[in-house]
């Protein structure tokens, strides 16, 4: 889905939430919450999902007037926010922001604590981003299609950073380099930010990173944004093409942030939180704050975000298995 188009379904459905009936609305909110809601952030504090969850969070807050709180429970890629979630009772009072890892790991780890679609609500996709592939100034490659050359000529020396294995940065890489017949070796850190600074640093020559650690260091010109993963330019680097524009259309993938809750959760819940997403993301600070961060704001339904997670299911298992890709 183009980010185009999922602006489109962002406006349409910020007007349809605007435009429902209010006595639902009224009866939600004298209901829930009526004490303090959880929001769980699965990686420590600092980090995109962090960073976006609070902005959020705070603006839902500061609109309700009702007391939410975030708390991070790092570890397992993922798996220890979402296995306690999985046994956490369905009433509402926890949240669980998300990213790719939800439906990666279920085939990239053995025996996840969780149920994939089984255990949990979708409640809404709320953001995405693309991926930048970035390479050290020095590698003599200005464009995509000049990096992929190299490459070829060179099997096996030259190595790209990601945030760790399974995340979205590894497996577009992934894709990359299946897709081309590249001999391209993988360099796992533990986050965002040690990738990009193992490529700014000469340790590895090419990263594979979300805008919100790389973009600025590609301005500074510390790195060489060759091309961004999505079907549309990145707003924090309007001049790096697609991978499209660049003649690689099959070398595509986000990184997006979404909510979920414990299966079971009550449909008056899962709209009231749906609705306030939608309003959070209509507000220009916080539109102004995605940009720079080179998010998207998407606020999708329920129904939206269950088929997209899906979608990605289904893509990144392929990939997984193609790519021999294991871990413990």
């Amino acid at each position: 889905m183009s980010m185009t188009l999922q602006r489109r379904r962002f406006l349409r459905l910020a007007t349809a939430a605007a435009a429902s009936p209010m006595l639902p609305r009224v009866a939600a909110a004298q209901s829930y919450p009526d004490h303090a809601v959880r929001v769980v952030v699965p990686y420590a504090p600092g980090g995109p999902t962090d960073v976006v969850t609070r902005l959020l969070v705070q603006k839902i807050a500061d609109r309700t007037g009702k007391q939410f709180f975030i708390e991070n429970v790092g570890g397992g890629g993922g798996n220890i926010a979402m296995g306690r979630l999985a046994k956490t009772p369905p009433d509402g009072y926890t949240l669980l922001m998300v990213n790719p890892s939800y439906v990666v790991n279920p085939t990239l780890i053995r025996d996840v604590p969780y149920r994939f679609e089984k255990d949990f609500d979708t409640v809404s996709l709320a953001v995405l981003t693309t991926l930048v592939i970035a390479t050290h100034p020095k590698v003599e490659a200005r464009t995509l299609k000049e990096l992929v050359e190299l490459i070829k000529s060179n099997p096996g020396k030259y190595t790209y950073s990601s945030p760790g294995t399974g995340t979205p940065g590894h497996l577009v890489g992934q894709v990359f380099k299946l897709s081309l017949g590249l001999d391209l070796v993988h360099v796992p850190y533990n986050s965002a930010g040690e990738a990009v600074g193992s490529t700014v640093g000469g340790h590895t020559q090419i990263c594979f990173a979300s805008p919100s650690p790389a973009a600025q260091q590609v301005i500074e010109g510390k790195l060489r944004g060759l091309a961004v993963t999505s079907l549309k330019r990145s707003s924090s680097l309007p001049d790096v093409p697609t991978t499209t524009e660049a003649g690689y259309p099959a070398v595509v993938g986000d990184n997006w942030q979404g909510i979920i809750v414990p299966a079971g959760t009550p449909k008056s819940v899962i709209d009231y939180v749906h609705r306030e997403i939608v309003e959070a993301v209509k507000r220009p600070e916080v539109l102004e704050r995605l940009a720079v961060l080179g998010f998207e704001p998407v606020a999708s339904t329920p129904e939206e975000f269950a088929r997209h997670a899906r979608t990605e299911f289904d893509k990144w298992a392929k990939v997984i298995k193609d790519s021999g890709i294991k871990t413990e």
